[in-house]
């Protein structure tokens, strides 16, 4: 017997009290256990062509999945290639050079990850004989492999069966299980990850796909931002939220606390062909990268002209003022750079020309500022 219809006053809801009738039908273990099943048919036709998708290397996997932490798919393409190209096995990049390892990094941002790809790379090259472990204990291990990554690698690269959660996972499972936990719940967090798990496939094969699978489909389908497109979602008709009108309020947020704000002024100093940069200290914000000097606030030309006597330096012609903003994740600079041409020692700073300066690891925060002093180099 079909379930009664009944026609809402308000204009372009004729289906709401169906689809509430529609949902005592369905419980939330029943969407669950049906999310494989029609996942990997799904994922077999619309599954991205990825690089790492094409093999089961731990080491080239793993050297993605750390690229991806927190940085799109599109910018992460051509530094995997680049960087398999100059470390094409652990060993390699156990025995690369840092400051040839910062560089190749250069723009892709948060350089802890490439530190820690070094730190890793060495124990595995070393104290593991040049094996991954191949368990999600033994992965979680090793520096800067948290839950995520130790559960992607360990699945793809050796069908062990760990769900990776992530932001995208989340996302689709709260919305098909339309669960109202707000993010940061450390309950919700688990019953998340149980879900996950209890959807993944035994077999070695689906294994390997589903947490890739269940990723393309938050990534492309199932959008944080903007309406999820549930006409070619593959759980359109058993997403318990899209039946309940709720999927653009999955998951449900908590707000953000505001980024600290920080004024800087950056100082591009040319002293004949050469310029100044110097190195940041070991730990906390770009830890170990070399910057151009600078200093908090925004200084006029004269408190300029006296910073720069402090460290033996006398300006000598003022060749350009600019601005930039760059955004971390808890801190945003809002920097004024002057393009300075002085005269003398400069305490504590490194003189580099041309070349020196191609080879330092500069942070993208610096970008403008380097493209300003190209600008000058060759006399535009």
């Amino acid at each position: 017997m079909p379930l009664p219809r009944r026609k809402s006053v308000a204009s372009g809801r004729e289906l709401w009290y169906y689809h509430s009738m529609k949902t005592t039908e369905l419980t939330t273990e029943e969407v669950v256990s049906a999310f494989s099943r029609r996942l990997l048919p799904w994922f077999e036709t619309a599954a991205r062509d990825l690089p790492w998708r094409h093999t089961d290397d731990p080491y080239a996997i793993w050297v993605s999945e750390i690229m991806l932490q927190q940085t799109r798919v599109a910018a992460v393409l051509g530094y995997y290639q680049r960087f398999l190209a100059a470390f094409p096995t652990v060993e390699d990049l156990a025995n690369a050079d840092e400051e040839k390892l910062l560089k190749l990094w250069e723009g892709l941002g948060y350089y802890s990850r490439a530190r820690n790809l070094h730190r890793c790379a060495r124990i595995v090259a070393g104290e593991l004989g040049g094996r991954f472990p191949e368990t999600y204990e033994g992965l979680l291990r090793l520096p800067g492999i948290g839950d995520y990554t130790a559960a992607a690698v360990a699945s793809a690269a050796f069908g062990q069966r760990c769900p990776a959660v992530d932001g995208n996972v989340y996302r689709v499972l709260t919305r098909l299980t339309d669960c109202p936990d707000p993010i940061g719940d450390a309950a919700g967090k688990r019953r998340v990850r149980d879900w996950a798990e209890s959807a993944m496939p035994w077999d070695k094969h689906g294994i390997r796909l589903y947490n890739q699978a269940t990723m393309d489909l938050g990534a492309t389908v199932c959008i944080p931002v903007g309406a999820p497109r549930c006409d070619v979602c593959p759980m359109g008709d058993m997403c318990l939220a899209r039946l309940r009108g709720t999927a653009e309020l999955r998951p449900v947020r908590v707000p953000k606390k505001p980024r600290r704000m920080e004024d800087r002024t950056v100082f591009v100093l040319l002293r004949g062909e050469e310029t100044a940069l110097r190195k940041r200290g070991p730990r906390g914000l770009l830890a170990g990268l070399w910057e151009f000097p600078n200093v908090e606030g925004k200084l006029t030309e004269e408190q300029v002209s006296d910073c720069l006597r402090l460290w033996g330096l006398t300006v000598k012609e003022w060749r350009q003022r600019l601005t930039a903003r760059h955004i971390f994740t808890h801190v945003e600079w809002d920097m004024l750079c002057y393009v300075l041409e002085v005269e003398g020692s400069g305490q504590g700073l490194a003189w580099m020309d041309r070349e020196g300066f191609a080879r330092a690891a500069l942070p993208s925060a610096f970008a403008r500022c380097a493209e300003a002093l190209t600008e000058r180099w060759e006399g535009r």
